[in-house]
């Protein structure tokens, strides 16, 4: 596959379930169908792209970020609010300055929200965190007292064990990767450039027991794009590999692999033979290139990356197994479904999970809202129907306090009526996806498709 050639993107017109809302808005006392378990006391956020009103961009992925928070209490839905993140670009400021330096502020902070360390952070992968109040309210960026420099990952990994948050910064100038470490309290204690050959648009990366691996991909930086939306695209020339460093930094194994990009990893965990197992979301060239195409603004796009995906042939769950000791890669297939926002049990990152989560499509013009569940030792997968109208975001798992097994708990998902009619919170019993729903919490309002969330119990 070659370089595509450059076209002026269109606005893109976001409608549906994509249209972005208009204002800020506060509810209480929400309706619940079903119960509510008590033991959900927490804030479930979710993080996505909404320009402002009469706003038009290029892109989906650069709109500004505004998160959606529903309180849960003791069996009640308390309130719902929605706040843009009040970042310097979404004040106006430029994000790169007449000097040509980047300002790592004027960011659209749309992509995640994470808490770590008693802070909450709005994250996007082209500059700094943005530090919320448990109200929503945007307290600035955060630069962890001046120790970062780079630009923060929208998709840092927690250790289950240390608690230390380990994350990354790409940029377009050298060193074009940068791996950072927090500490279990929140100290910024290493920084490392890690060696690649160009400015790869590194989205995602994992972390296992004792290693780092990278993703590093054929989806790099093209200066002829900049101010034209996102400003990145296939070089076939680039290569694919896979990347396997020490906690600590020092010397990176890579693993050559079949060209593909990968915008999300599942898990990552080493083996008993010492072999370094990754499973993520795998796009081919072509169903890379005509996705990235029909969210870019090139085509009015048809839904979100499922479904862009899924119209072009289909994104699917993939395992790549590492073995240090041949330096040779298998690379297998796991399922032919089109999927995305694959999830798991956070307290097994890094280590070896059966199960997996994701967000599905289940037919070729994306009508069809599927939640799944993978169990990825037997091969076998379950899943909870949304009906032809309904598309759901992530679905974030949410353990049960005193859990005896690993998928005994809930999936909390916003659920959106495609046509942008309105959206529920969806509480499913992660145990038995094919159970009715726990609970559904109908929400003020739509909420737009948007990317990655987390749940924040009480109790942190």
């Amino acid at each position: 596959m070659t370089e595509s050639t450059h076209e002026e993107p269109r606005p893109i017109d976001l409608k549906g379930y994509l249209t972005p809302v208009p204002d800020e808005i506060d509810a209480v006392e929400l309706p619940v169908t079903g119960v509510l378990p008590p033991e959900l006391t927490g804030r479930y956020l979710r993080n996505g792209p909404n320009p402002l009103p009469g706003e038009r961009t290029p892109h989906w992925f650069v709109g500004h970020g505004m998160i959606h928070g529903i309180r849960l209490r003791e069996g009640r839905a308390e309130w719902y609010r929605n706040r843009w993140v009040r970042t310097r670009r979404l004040a106006g400021d430029p994000y790169l300055r007449q000097d040509g330096t980047r300002d790592l502020a004027a960011v659209h902070a749309n992509t995640h929200v994470i808490e770590h360390a008693g802070r909450l952070l709005a994250l996007v992968e082209s500059g700094l965190p943005y530090e919320l109040t448990p109200e929503l309210d945007t307290l600035g960026p955060c630069d962890f007292g001046g120790r970062l420099t780079t630009a923060m990952t929208a998709h840092p990994k927690e250790d289950p064990v240390t608690g230390e948050l380990h994350f990354f910064g790409y940029g377009v100038e050298p060193p074009y990767l940068t791996y950072h470490r927090l500490s279990a309290d929140g100290e910024l204690r290493r920084s490392v450039p890690v060696d690649v050959p160009g400015p790869t648009m590194a989205h995602d990366f994992a972390i296992t027991q004792n290693h780092v691996v990278w993703l590093d991909l054929p989806v790099v930086f093209d200066m002829s794009l900049v101010g034209r939306g996102m400003p990145y695209q296939w070089n076939d020339n680039y290569g694919a590999r896979l990347g396997v460093m020490p906690h600590d930094g020092g010397d990176v194994r890579w693993f050559e692999i079949e060209p593909c990009y990968v915008f999300h990893v599942g898990n990552a965990w080493e083996d008993e033979a010492g072999r370094v197992v990754i499973d993520g979301v795998r796009y081919s060239p072509e169903v890379w290139h005509r996705s990235w195409t029909s969210i870019g603004g090139s085509t009015t796009p048809a839904g979100g990356p499922v479904a862009a995906a899924a119209a072009q042939g289909g994104t699917c769950l993939y395992r790549w197994t590492l073995d240090p000791a041949t330096g040779k890669v298998h690379e297998e297939q796991l399922d032919d479904r089109w999927i995305e926002f694959p999830t798991l049990n956070d307290g097994l990152v890094g280590r070896g999970n059966r199960y997996l989560y994701a967000v599905a499509d289940d037919s070729p013009t994306g009508e069809n809202g599927v939640v799944l569940k993978y169990d990825t030792r037997t091969g076998a997968s379950q899943a909870h129907e949304l009906g032809r109208d309904h598309v759901s975001s992530e679905a974030v798992f949410v353990p049960a306090a005193d859990g005896r097994s690993e998928d005994e708990g809930w999936l909390l998902s916003i659920v959106t009526d495609r046509a942008g009619a309105a959206s529920d919170l969806l509480v499913l019993d992660a145990a038995d996806l094919a159970a009715p729903p726990v609970a559904t919490v109908r929400l003020p309002r739509r909420v737009p498709a948007g990317f990655h969330g987390s749940w924040v119990p009480d109790t942190n």
